[in-house]
């Protein structure tokens, strides 16, 4: 099911538009839907799509060049028997193909081809260079890798500057995520996108005919099964650092949020791997939305939500349900569910609001939207909206992974909490949200539910 990604289709049109297009480059995790998105962008056009694979350098130029016959785009070249001798030849005859007609090449999962011809990004910045405004072809560089795929901009890489367009896909937004499970309510769809996130392959997974429980024992409940699985391969191969990123996020799902606490447990200094990880979206950065600049009030948290489930819930069963106990487990998993969607659960909020206040539905000159934290811990609020170059508090919101929440009473804690905020004058608007209902609700409170999240 492909659905949403208007935006990277509408960046990829207009790069597609352009007069003598440069390179383009689309990346982002595995599992992300980059290849769906291209394939999606590619119909109707002539495409040449080519997927690295640590082969030797001939071997990948004898694929590509089945590729191009396969696809028509060949002309009067017999590439059976007269082959591509190297890059800069595959890339003149393309770009002769592409005189009058534009073509699109795909070079998927670049960092595979760079590893076989490490002077790849080179002669393609040459290419590039004698061939603009001389072809329409258009090329389109397409990666896993991320850490890699970053470089490849960097102004000490070849192609720095000769792209006209780098594209990241990251995971689905929650309302995002609600488009790939049609079947189920938004309560149901909150709770899926708390497990799995907004990965489309993860929700492409999952059976909107199950209950929880049974998708929970077919994903997660037996040897073998995919998210358990999965974990794995993410820790594996996302992190990029071996077991020393591996410890950092243990660490960090284990309740170690500050850097010093982190640090005392990996027993080394985790800045680097730290800035990976929250490159990759993995862990995410926060402090009070008030504060500026550095702070010591920061913390980490796992920001993938399937992350956060393998780490803080799966994981710690795997072994089990790898020999064979995955239908006793599967009920202990459930169990846990509540504790661990609360934090998703706000962070779905926090998403809401900045999205409501990018449309203007809650005041004008938003210019921050996040939690909030005294530095003593007795006061903590989800959601604060500041507004203006003074950075007002507009609105202050509670989120509670409950089917029903009454509003006089959490409107009465917000008043007490929002008292610790800087910057308050007159009174904000408050906001409360539970899964399914918020009864009682006064008059310019803000209700929120999952129908409006995940609607």
């Amino acid at each position: 099911m492909f659905v949403n990604r208007e935006a990277e289709l509408a960046a990829l049109e207009r790069w597609w538009a352009g007069r003598s297009p440069r390179m383009a480059m689309v990346w982002g995790r595995r599992r992300v839907g980059k290849t769906a998105l291209i394939r999606r962008f590619a119909e109707g056009r002539r495409t040449v799509w080519h997927t690295g694979a640590g082969r030797g350098a001939g071997t990948e130029l004898a694929v590509l060049g089945r590729q191009v016959v396969a696809t028509g785009a060949a002309g009067l070249r017999d590439l059976a028997v007269r082959g591509y001798t190297d890059w800069d030849d595959a890339l003149d005859h393309l770009a002769a193909m592409a005189e009058h007609d534009p073509l699109l090449l795909v070079l998927d999962e670049f960092p595979e081809l760079a590893a076989t011809t490490p002077e790849l990004p080179n002669l393609l910045r040459a290419f590039l260079d004698r061939g603009t405004g001389r072809t329409e072809l258009r090329i389109l560089l397409c990666g896993s890798a991320v850490r890699y795929m970053e470089d490849l901009t960097d102004q000490r890489q070849p192609l720095y500057g000769r792209m006209d367009l780098t594209l990241p896909v990251h995971p689905f937004a929650p309302w995002e995520a609600a488009l790939m499970l049609p079947e189920l309510t938004p309560a149901e769809r909150a709770a899926v996108y708390g497990i799995v996130g907004g990965m489309p392959m993860y929700l492409g997974w999952w059976d909107q005919t199950a209950s929880l429980a049974e998708n929970l024992q077919a994903l997660a409940g037996e040897p073998g099964a995919r998210l358990l699985t999965e974990g794995e391969l993410i820790l594996a191969t996302e992190a990029e650092s071996g077991d020393y990123a591996r410890a950092v996020l243990h660490a960090i799902a284990g309740g170690a949020t500050r850097h010093n606490e982190i640090q005392n447990i990996v027993r080394a200094d985790p800045t680097r791997v730290l800035g990976r990880l929250v490159g990759l979206r993995l862990v995410e950065r926060v402090q009070p939305v008030t504060e500026t600049g550095r702070t010591r009030r920061r913390i980490y948290r796992i920001a993938d939500n399937f992350l956060a489930f393998y780490l803080d819930v799966l994981g710690r069963y795997r072994s089990e349900i790898e020999a064979g106990l995955g239908r006793s487990v599967v009920p202990v998993l459930l169990d846990s569910l509540d504790d661990h969607h609360g934090a998703r659960w706000e962070e779905a909020f926090r998403q809401h609001v900045r999205r409501l206040a990018a449309a203007g539905g809650i005041g004008d000159r938003v210019v921050a939207v996040g939690p909030f934290w005294t530095a003593d811990g007795h006061h903590e609020i989800d959601v604060v909206a500041l507004a203006g170059r003074s950075r007002r508090p507009v609105l202050v919101g509670e989120a509670k992974w409950a089917r029903q929440v009454s509003a006089p009473r959490l409107v009465a804690e917000l008043h007490r909490k929002a008292a610790a905020l800087p910057g308050v004058s007159g009174e904000p608007r408050w906001a409360i949200c539970a899964r399914e209902r918020v009864t009682d609700v006064p008059d310019g409170v803000l209700a929120v539910t999952a129908a409006d999240i995940f609607g």
